[in-house]
């Protein structure tokens, strides 16, 4: 008999388990169920859309519910919310919102996709102004009309991380005046300080007026936004880029465990404690690549990488998931800024002993027109030389960079051993020894306790 798999959830994660398990499986019946209009969006192309850098809008989707009936024979529902699971059954029920029905699912395989909403921060007078948060394809569509109908001058974005940041840019692409209020010390909180300054000094260079340490107190009536620490800050309106919280709400009703991140706790196989239901995605708490400790990180590719694992657990040739390094990677105007491992915050907070390799050269050879300049730090275990995590700035290049590390880190090659990959070398790319090659033997330095300039 085929099995039924019930996915709850269809954009990223919800999407690509579907679209997985019917490349593994031509047989199983499989429904997505999804509570708003749209599955399979882009969302992180969503910034770039508002900011009229992606022209079409149809082109943030990845499929449609007709399409993954005409190609892939997989039935999404949209407007229809999962309120309940009954476990002992192996039953859902749903609300579809256009009819106001609601009915009953039987399933053999359940896989939650829920996704996160935005975490909206307690600020006086935010419900009687103009403000926004962008997590959906809704939001972007508000956004977009707002700033085509009211020619807005000025905008005040709260928080400084991905979507703060990307949002700055492209507002300010479109000649608005923007504002950047962040609560902490300093911008992108995956960064260590030192790395952050580099891109505070890129948005100021391209007008962004950015605040830090300071948060948003209230919003007057004339939309005045103002700060903990007493800036008065002209908006138009207001963008809240306060993170996201994970959808686990009904997942919790249904007995499951919720675990320390406040994400649905899983195991190799995305599995939750109960066998026939699988989590992936933004609501779900998974373990560090470098600790083994949990964590939850709502990026694309673990949602993506997730889906492939409870895809292949669930038509019975399992691959185990083996942790996230969170890599990630965002553009700053002319700089680009991108992560991995972890940071020396988080690695005081862990305990873990280590040191730390740095270098600043040319993105490619320094007599070929167009190098730029790329800083890159790379922190490692001071007794053993495994890579902990590592962040590059600057121009061209960057994401191959990052892109080599993570590798690095998966393939379990040593800080001092990255003077060993052999790269590829012409002018308009590289030089003969390569960045990370000069990380590599300063690490061999640093952990023999030389020099190392």
């Amino acid at each position: 008999m085929n099995k039924k798999v019930l996915i709850v959830g269809g954009v990223a994660g919800g999407a690509t388990t579907a679209a997985q398990l019917r490349r593994m499986d031509e047989e199983c019946e499989i429904i997505v169920f999804e509570k708003d209009e749209h599955i399979s969006f882009g969302n992180c192309g969503m910034p770039y859309f508002i900011g009229d850098v992606i022209k079409e809008r149809d082109h943030l989707f990845a499929a449609t519910p007709e399409s993954m009936k005409n190609k892939l024979n997989i039935d999404v529902r949209t407007f229809n919310e999962v309120l309940s699971i009954d476990r002992e059954q192996k039953i859902i029920s749903v609300k579809d919102a256009r009819s106001g029905k609601e009915y009953q699912e039987a399933y053999d395989k359940l896989v939650l996709a829920p996704g996160a909403y935005p975490f909206i921060p307690p600020i006086d007078g935010l419900g009687n102004s103009h403000y926004f948060s962008l997590r959906n394809i809704e939001d972007m569509d508000e956004i977009k009309e707002f700033i085509e109908k009211n020619k807005p001058a000025s905008c005040s974005i709260i928080g400084g991380g991905f979507i703060g940041i990307e949002m700055a840019e492209n507002l300010s692409g479109l000649g608005i005046k923007v504002n950047l209020v962040e609560a902490s010390p300093h911008l992108m909180g995956v960064l260590d300080e030192d790395m952050s300054e580099m891109i505070e000094q890129e948005l100021n260079r391209n007008g962004i007026n950015v605040y830090l340490n300071d948060g948003a107190e209230k919003i007057r009536e004339d939309g005045t936004l103002v700060t903990q620490r007493g800036n008065e800050l002209e908006s138009d309106f207001v963008l809240l880029a306060t993170g996201v919280m994970p959808h686990t709400k009904l997942a919790a009703d249904a007995g499951l465990s919720i675990g320390i991140t406040r994400g649905i706790k899983t195991n190799e196989y995305m599995q939750t404690i109960d066998e026939s239901i699988y989590a992936v995605g933004d609501a779900v708490e998974t373990i560090s690549a470098i600790t083994g400790n949990p964590i939850r990180i709502p990026l694309a590719w673990p949602a993506h990488r997730q889906s492939y694992i409870a895809a292949k657990h669930i038509t019975g040739d399992p691959v185990s998931f083996k942790g996230l390094l969170g890599t990630s990677v965002v553009k700053i105007f002319d700089l680009t800024a991108a992560s991995t491992g972890l940071n020396e915050k988080q690695l005081l907070a862990e305990n873990l002993p280590f040191k730390t390799a740095v270098h600043t050269g040319r993105s490619h050879a320094g007599y070929y027109p167009g190098a730029e300049k790329v800083k890159i730090k790379v922190h490692f275990h001071e007794k053993t030389g495994k890579i902990l995590g590592a962040q590059i700035i600057g121009g061209e290049g960057v994401d191959k960079r990052i892109d080599i590390i993570a590798a690095s880190i998966n393939g379990n090659i040593t800080a001092d051993q990255l003077q060993e990959i052999e790269i590829a070398y012409s002018p308009p790319y590289s030089s003969p020894k390569g960045l990370l090659n000069i990380i590599g033997y300063k690490a061999e330095n640093l952990l023999k306790d030389k020099p190392v300039d």
